[in-house]
């Protein structure tokens, strides 16, 4: 093998070796997005819960004294 076929070896095992290291740092980008979706999914579930129990939290406070227009003043 002469010098020029040593330093096209190198640079061909180079780049296997970068395209092995990208291919591996790939594969953890993919399952930390895949992981970051499964939670943004399980958060809006959650707001959703909290948005409806706040409503309706809301909606009991009120009750039928405001919407009848006789509610008790606070001094009493």
């Amino acid at each position: 093998m002469t010098a020029q076929d040593l330093t096209g070896q190198r640079q061909l095992e180079d780049i296997q070796s970068r395209v092995a290291f990208l291919d591996h740092l790939l594969e953890q980008l993919n399952q930390v997005v895949a992981r970051q979706d499964r939670e943004l999914l399980d958060l809006k579930r959650r707001l959703a819960n909290a948005e409806t129990r706040l409503k309706d939290l809301g909606e009991s406070l009120a009750g039928p004294a405001s919407s009848s227009g006789h509610e008790v003043p606070p001094h009493y």
